[in-house]
């Protein structure tokens, strides 16, 4: 029978709702029996997977005699006793005990077998109710504590039993498993073998998760790491904690209480506890205390949205959510990376603070503490009734990497040694660090667009605003802070482009270079200008990242040595920078190096970056080279306005341009003989590669040469014919001696 037939056989047979005693006004708490009833008709079939028996045919409401204050009576089959303060008024007290009571009543005919479990009978009626909010009310009530609560009273007759009750069923986001996994049972009509556990009822699912490993570069957001099922969410514990000391105003200064358990934070407390201690030593107590002073951030203030974005599976209610004391919450390890690469860019002193962990933290004093110095960490153990752990998490950021590391029924002192593990593992994959280029700076900052395909966010001041899914001037993003991209790389379009637009996997940044002002006989072409002077953007990625996508831009083609030879010296011109933009990163034009966006790395770019640095201390030109003949016309007064008026002869040689101008001075006229880096001409023309002949027709000048590139440095073309070591290909390129 489909599930909407059985709810609907199921409406048919409600009950007769009988009032008898005082208990007013009849007719409207006989409707709203009635409506209750039905209600949780629906929710049993939808957890148990099929239909009650029939119903009592009638069942009394009555004024319960002798109730104590706290709570209504438990009636018995086919009777429900009520307490009633004020006669005449259906109140929402009253209201919520009658749902209650109902819920009994349903249990003892659908489910007789468990009619002497009384904390299955509590929680399913604590859980259909909807009186959950109201037991939530209070201070904090640990989980271990509720389960010694609730374990003292087995009847569950008292309210603080039933408070505890109603902590252990919060564990759950929706409806408890526990009561789910019985109720079927109840539609079985299976034996009660044994009744429903404490322990049965708070458990987190540990059984059922395995261990998991996540490793992200924090300059181009790839996943360099991942094993098992990263993308799970679970419960959290404290490793969230950062976030919420992120998106605090003020911190407070709070003394710790004696005997609390949430202030039990290691030996040697001070008197006074800030936040930065707090963090280090994962203080409970310390963040529940803010939440009471009423200045504590709620659901994570600013950095909620960047968790919810990166997997959070909701908003938490109050501190003791957002802490993970409960387990109402979860997130993925891969959200949990995402969201610290994030806060790494936002909030680098937050990442400084808990680079301290291993040292007077949580992680202090361990074999593993040597190994996680100078590593921002922070751990989150997740515990059962019984206090044992259900996951141990550790986040954990160095310079490069991000990493996260959960590990199910384990503290994370027990683990931490597979941090520096993990980070190591990463690392043998070279070329991780952070590599900086200027881009985009032959366009006007204004026609540059991104959108972010996962979760992109623009920092201001520190604080993440989550940007728009839509194309958004990449100007407007950078205004204030970087851009960050979580989950993806950057797409960015411009007129002229690709319409779908070029990755760029990395951070961006608005820095306005200085003005730029051209030497003596350097182009001043509007192009030329606009290479020279750098960019408004910079980018940040992994030198490796790079490097892939300048071999890529330079040619796409170039496979084996010929392309770890290129690779080693577009990797060693990164860094050598000055001799182009003193004080500025790289550029992405031919100025420098052509760079359009980051691409798949490929094997050959990988072993080159894993090579040793090449022993030159300058940059290292290279070309495209080869011996393709090529023939170009030039204006002549496009050319004089490089060279001079009054061109006479040009003549090229060993990398230079040679050329005779004529001059005056007073009455005398002669000729003056210049001479320029070939390059300057070839840049400045747009020419193939430098010229071997020039001669003069008319009003224009007629190139003509082979290959293409400025000739120096490294032939690309020659070194993929040359089919020899990349050592080699060095070597003839640049000559044996360090310079």
């Amino acid at each position: 029978m489909g599930l909407a037939v059985t709810v609907a056989v199921l409406l048919a047979a409600t009950p007769t709702f009988v009032t008898r005693g005082d208990v007013t006004p009849e007719a409207e708490l006989r409707r709203e029996a009635e409506g209750a009833w039905k209600a949780l008709e629906t929710r049993y079939v939808q957890e148990a997977g099929g239909a009650p028996v029939k119903p009592p045919a009638s069942i009394v409401l009555q004024k319960g005699a002798a109730l104590t204050p706290q709570r209504n009576g438990q009636g018995r089959p086919g009777l429900v006793e009520l307490r009633q303060n004020t006669p005449g008024a259906l109140d929402a007290r009253l209201r919520l005990a009658l749902r209650h009571e109902l819920a009994h009543q349903l249990l003892w005919w659908a489910c007789p077998q468990a009619s002497e479990d009384r904390l299955f009978h509590e929680a399913f009626a604590l859980a259909v109710s909807g009186e959950l909010p109201a037991w939530r009310e209070g201070p904090y009530l640990s989980l271990s504590r509720a389960a010694a609560e609730l374990a003292a009273a087995p009847a569950v007759d008292t309210s603080r039993a039933r408070r505890a009750l109603a902590r252990l069923l919060d564990e759950s986001t929706g409806f408890p498993p526990a009561l789910s996994r019985r109720l079927r049972q109840c539609q079985d009509g299976a034996r009660w073998a044994s009744p429903l556990s404490i322990d049965e009822l708070a458990g987190v699912g540990v059984r059922e998760a395995k261990p998991a490993t996540v490793v992200v570069s924090r300059h181009s957001g790839e996943v360099l790491l991942a094993e098992g099922d990263v993308r799970r969410a679970l419960p959290y514990g404290s490793v969230l904690k950062p976030f919420l000391y992120a998106a605090g105003a003020a911190h407070p200064v709070l003394p710790p209480r004696a005997g609390v358990q949430e202030w039990a934070c290691g030996a040697g407390l001070p008197a006074k506890v800030d936040a930065r201690t707090a963090l280090l030593r994962s203080c409970n107590g310390y963040f529940l205390d803010w939440e009471a002073r009423g200045s504590a951030p709620r659901a994570f203030g600013a950095w909620g949205p960047v968790l919810r974005a990166v997997g959070l599976t909701g908003s938490p209610d109050d501190m003791a959510d957002a802490i993970g004391l409960r387990s109402t919450l979860a997130v993925s390890p891969w959200g949990v990376a995402q969201a610290y690469r994030l806060l790494a860019e936002a909030r680098p002193d937050v990442v400084a603070l808990l680079a301290d962990n291993a040292a007077r933290g949580t992680l202090a004093e361990l074999p593993a503490s040597k190994a996680l110095a100078g590593v921002a960490t922070k751990t989150g153990t997740v515990r059962d009734a019984a206090s044992r752990p259900q996951f141990g998490w550790i986040a954990a950021v160095d310079t490069d990497l991000v990493v996260v590391v959960m590990r199910p029924g384990a503290m994370p002192r027990q683990f931490a040694e597979e941090v520096p593990r993990a980070l190591a593992r990463a690392r043998k994959q070279a070329g991780l660090e952070a590599a900086r280029v200027q881009v985009l700076g032959l366009l006007p900052p204004g026609d540059v667009e991104a959108r972010c395909a996962g979760a992109g966010f623009a920092l201001e001041g520190g604080v993440p605003r989550l940007g728009a899914e839509a194309w958004a001037p990449l100007a407007s993003l950078t205004k204030r802070g970087a851009a960050v991209c979580l989950g993806a790389p950057w797409r960015v379009r411009f007129p002229g482009g690709p319409d779908e637009g070029r990755d760029y996997a990395g951070v961006f940044i608005t820095s306005t270079p200085p003005p730029y002002r051209p030497p003596p006989g350097v182009p001043t072409t509007p192009s030329a200008m606009k290479a020279r002077r750098g960019s408004d953007f910079v980018f940040r990625t992994t030198r490796l990242q790079y490097t892939a996508g300048v071999v890529a831009a330079e040619d796409v083609t170039l496979t084996g040595e010929a392309r770890v030879a290129l690779a080693r010296v577009v990797a060693h011109n990164e860094q050598h920078s000055h001799s182009r933009h003193p004080r500025r990163p790289v550029c992405d034009t031919t100025h420098c190096q052509a760079f359009r966006g980051t691409v798949r790395v490929r094997s050959e770019d990988a072993k080159a970056l894993g090579m040793a640095p090449l022993k030159w201390r300058r940059w290292l030109n290279f070309s495209q080279g080869g011996e393709a003949p090529w023939r170009q016309s030039r204006p002549r007064a496009e050319v004089e306005r490089l060279l001079g008026r009054g061109l006479v002869s040009l003549r090229f040689e060993a990398g230079r341009v040679n050329y005779l101008r004529t001059e005056t001075e007073g009455a005398a006229t002669f000729e003056s003989a210049r001479s320029l880096p070939c390059d300057v001409l070839r840049a400045g023309l747009k020419l193939p590669s430098c010229p071997r002949t020039a001669s003069f027709n008319g009003a224009a000048l007629v190139f003509e040469g082979r290959g293409r590139g400025h000739g120096e440095g490294l032939d690309v073309e020659a070194a993929k014919a040359a089919g020899t070591r990349s050592e080699v290909l060095l070597e003839n390129a640049y000559g044996g001696e360090a310079k």
